[in-house]
Order: structure tokens, then sequence, then C-alpha cells
């Protein structure tokens, strides 16, 4: 063989002719190579294979009684480097055992989602597969509700509005004519948006089991959600009206003392008081906010850990504390999504509720308006009761990944 540095010459020696041996020098006892050495590790062998034939040995196993050759790379690429995560479900690669670069393997991902912490574009296509997957269960829980809930909505709100009389635009500046008439709306109000919300309660505990299910790979009729939902809906159903109490109480002690002073005066909404509401407001949306972000992950928790109001609560604030801000990016833009679609799905309804709408000159609201604005509603509902519910259910799910490790976890009952 031909002693060419750094590898061997693939194939024979094109002579056979023996060659004069040369004698060995012995090697220095402190590991240093000598000067005889050097200079022969230097030298170019004699006989060279033809030009175009040069090639790279394929790697193999090291031979007998030989320690495994060390390769060197940069970038730290290798076992606990950068380019890989401890768990080995990171990006990038490293060098396998054979001394070849082996690529890392991917996070497992049985259902709608990976098995690792997510990004924000992979929670909202986890959520689309979600609805897609399983569209016959989860349009058929929304359109149900949403269908329910709105026709109770309607015959409340046109027997309460009937007997109500509009605004006359003369009576505009007289503040007792103007709070017996926000009285007498927001009762109606309030009694179409407690039905709506129960309608919501129910949406949200059945599509919050169906979406954890899918997160396996698994799908979920509507009787299985139903059984697994069904032990917590009181406890969903107190969860639900407390967080609404608890953010319309901050906003009444905010707003509280600037009414009371604006309305102390006999002249009405008086300058200094304004002033207050308007800063006693914005603090309370400012921490009504908070308390958003703070306990949004309080319903997944509810259903999926069969806790209480107080402790899913806590469990909410808990899962958030280090996070707030990515939460609230995250239901920011779902809140922004779904408000798009909902005014995308209205376009048609309004248009025809401008054509066909009875309003008279009284103001009063009309049987067939309110039932067009029914219809716009259920359409609304039908579409963002599942984009809300899932994507506040992957949100749960990603951020117990990212504290707890549940992806180890999920990926056991997955293969169970």
């Amino acid at each position: 063989m031909n002693d060419t540095p750094g590898r061997n010459s693939p194939g024979t020696s094109p002579s056979d002719e023996p060659r004069p041996a040369v004698p060995e020098e012995s090697a220095p006892t402190d590991g240093t190579p000598g000067p005889d050495e050097a200079a022969r590790s230097s030298r170019w062998a004699p006989q060279q294979p033809p030009g175009g034939q040069w090639s790279t040995p394929a790697a193999g196993p090291p031979p007998p009684g030989r320690p495994p050759r060390q390769r060197a790379h940069s970038g730290g690429q290798g076992p606990g480097g950068a380019g890989q995560s401890p768990g080995g479900a990171g990006q990038g690669g490293g060098w396998g055992p054979r001394g070849g670069w082996a690529a890392t393997p991917a996070a497992p991902q049985p259902g709608v989602i990976p098995l690792r912490p997510l990004a924000v574009g992979e929670l909202i296509e986890g959520t689309l597969h979600t609805v897609r997957r399983n569209w016959r269960p989860v349009l058929g829980i929304s359109l149900t509700l949403a269908l329910g809930t709105q026709a109770a909505a309607t015959v409340v709100a046109g027997l309460w509005f009937r007997d109500v009389a509009a605004l006359d635009p003369a009576d505009a500046e007289d503040a007792e004519a103007l709070l017996r008439n926000i009285g007498e709306n927001l009762g109606g109000t309030s009694a179409a948006w407690f039905l709506s919300l129960l309608g919501s309660i129910v949406a949200t505990a059945l599509l919050t089991v169906i979406v954890s299910r899918a997160v396996l790979g698994r799908t979920t009729s509507v009787g299985e959600a139903w059984r697994s939902a069904r032990p917590q809906l009181a406890r969903m159903c107190g969860l639900m009206v407390m967080l609404p109490l608890l953010i319309a109480a901050v906003f009444t002690v905010g707003t509280g003392p600037g009414l009371l002073l604006s309305y102390s005066g006999s002249s009405g909404l008086e300058p200094p008081g304004l002033a207050l509401t308007l800063l006693g407001g914005l603090a309370a949306a400012v921490a009504g906010t908070w308390l958003w972000i703070r306990y949004c992950l309080a319903a997944p928790a509810l259903m999926l850990e069969k806790q209480g109001v107080l402790a899913s609560m806590r469990r909410s604030a808990k899962l958030v504390r280090g996070a707030w801000w990515r939460v609230f990016g995250v239901q920011l833009l779902a809140m922004v999504l779904t408000f798009t679609i909902s005014m995308i799905a209205q376009i048609p309804v309004s248009i025809v509720e401008a054509i066909f709408g009875d309003a008279g000159t009284s103001g009063q609201v009309g049987w067939t308006e309110l039932v067009i604005a029914g219809i716009g509603a259920v359409i609304s509902s039908t579409i963002t009761f599942p984009l809300t519910a899932s994507m506040t259910a992957l949100l749960y799910m990603d951020q117990r990944i990212r504290r707890e490790s549940l992806d180890v976890e999920l990926a056991r009952a997955a293969e169970a």
C-alpha cells in the first residue's frame, strides 16, 4: 500500500515489484514525533492512483483492536450541542454511533399538534386541524347550542323591547331620562346575554373534551363528549359566571367614584367627575385585562383536571405566571381572528336586515329585524365557538408542556 498523507490509496499498486524495506525508527518516549517521522509523513508515495478515480472511502466499523476514530465537528451540533435539545426532540442533527451524520428525530405527533412547545402559528394550525378532523361533532355541538340559545334570546328580546320606547333626542341631555332608558335596555340585553352565556358554557365544556382527545389522535362523538363533560358542568357555570362578575366589580370600583361625583351636583355631568370617570375606567380596563389573562386557562384546567372553581383559577394563575405577555398575545390574536370571521359572516345578514327590517319611526325593534339578527348571531357563534375553545385548550396544553413536560405523558397515553 502507498504511504499517502492522511488516507490510503484504493486498490493495489500497479507494480508488484518489492521495494526495499525502510528501517523503523524508535518513537520518542515523550510522545512527540521525531524529525525523521515528520519528514516521512510529509512525503508523497512514488505510486499514485490515476486521475479522476480518487474517492472517499465508505464509513465502516473500525478494525479489530483499534478504537473508533473521533471526528471533530463545528457548531456544537453533537450531543448536548446547540442544534439538539437534551431530550432529542429539537431540530438539527448529530454524529451517529458509526461516525456518520444522523438527523435528530422529530417530536411525535399522534394528533393535531406535535408534542413539544408550540409556536403561535402551530396553535392556529392545530385549532384548524381539530375543527377539520372532528367537523361533525364540533359543528353539530356549536350549531345546536347556538340555535337553541339564540332562539330563546330572540324571544326574550322581542318581548322585552316591545314595551321599551326609544330615547327621544330632545331628552338626550336629561340625565334622569338617559339613565332610565339605559336601565330598561340593560335588562333585556342582560337576559339575552345570560342565555348566550349558557350556550357558551356548554359548548366550551364539550369542545374542550374533543380537543383534548384530538391531541392524542382520537375522535370523539357528541355522546362521549357529553358523558365526559356532564359532571363538571355545574362547576363550569360557576366559573364562567364568576369571572365576568369579577371584572364587572373591577369596573364598578374604577368608575363608581367618578360617576358619583359627576351626578352629585344639580347641573348634571361635571367636568371633574368626567375626568375621574375616564381615569378610573382606564385603570379598570388595565386591571380587568390582567385578570382576564390570569384566569383565561381556568376553564380547560377545570374540565381536564377535574378541579373546583377556585382550584382551577389558582391553576390558571400558576400556568400563566411568567408568560403573561405571550398568553395575552395569543388570546388577543384569537379574539381578532374570531371577530374578523364574525364580521365577515355578518355582512350578508346585515344587508338582508337593512332591506327587510321593519323598524318604524317609533324606533322600536320589530320581530323581523330581531329574527334576522338572530340568524346572523347563530352563524357567527357556530364558527367562533370551536375556534375560541380549541385555541384556549391548546394554549393550556402548551403551557403545561413548557412547564410540566406534559408531552411525555401525552406520548405515553397515545402509545397505550
